[in-house]
């Protein structure tokens, strides 16, 4: 049987252990392939009642011109953690959209590593936190770009809004660059409610947890604009709504 994992561990760092220990080892993860040219869409929601443990992996293989898109919703039980290992081929792309939205003493986790082998490849990564209560949200994203993938272009942005000081965001982007000619960046901030725009919709006539919906929902809104269909969109940004209400 394979060792719980402990937090020295970097990609169990800010994990609930103790959870996890209830439903270890988990399942084998999900093998997505995606032939050459092809492209895939994948949504995800995770919305487990109570104090359930959700552990998902998913291994994602893009072949030569190859693109996935997952969109991700982390919101339900005491420990979410959905993890994604991709590998790029040559002019493959890679989109993830990820929202965690937390409270009460919920852990909930996205944690991806992203590996360009070859040349001309480019993924996209957009993560959004909502996190209220003690609720723990974590993104940890690694991108490695080998010696020979050069013209790589990935970007990681990662942005938290913290709805109580007791709440806490952990946000670790990370470059792993062996190529020279390549365009890598990445960014992440945790913040609060802007105040003046509150009072400004208050000012308006909405309520004052009308006025914060409408914001939080604008805010994680931004992990989904590049999904294409606009049922599946909206759907998914309706769980988002429903999670975000829980918290207000």
């Amino acid at each position: 049987m394979t060792a719980l994992p402990t937090k020295s561990e970097e990609a169990w760092r800010y994990s609930d252990l103790d959870s996890l220990a209830r439903v270890w080892p988990v399942p084998a993860a999900e093998i997505i392939e995606v032939p050459a040219g092809e492209s895939a869409t994948r949504v995800i929601v995770q919305r487990a009642a109570g104090d359930a443990v959700v552990v998902r992996d998913y291994r994602i293989m893009l072949r030569r011109g190859a693109r996935a898109a997952l969109f991700v919703l982390n919101a339900g039980g005491k420990l979410g953690r959905i993890a994604i290992d991709v590998t790029l081929a040559e002019g493959a792309h890679f989109e993830l959209g990820g929202a965690i939205v937390g409270g009460s003493e919920q852990t909930l986790e996205i944690v991806t590593s992203v590996s360009h082998t070859e040349p001309h490849a480019t993924s996209n990564q957009t993560v959004r936190s909502v996190l209220a209560g003690h609720a723990t949200g974590n993104f940890l994203g690694k991108v490695a770009v080998a010696r020979d993938a050069q013209k790589t272009d990935a970007v990681q942005s990662v942005k938290a809004m913290l709805l109580a000081r007791t709440a806490t965001a952990n946000a670790k982007p990370e470059l792993e660059i062996f190529a020279d000619d390549v365009k890598c960046a990445h960014g992440a901030t945790v913040g609060e409610l802007d105040k003046a725009a509150l009072f400004y919709l208050a000012s308006r006539g909405l309520p004052p947890a009308q006025a914060k919906a409408l914001m939080l929902q604008a805010f994680v809104a931004g992990a989904f604009v590049a999904l294409d269909d606009a049922d599946e969109r909206a759907a998914i940004e309706a769980q988002a709504l429903e999670a975000l209400e829980g918290l207000l």
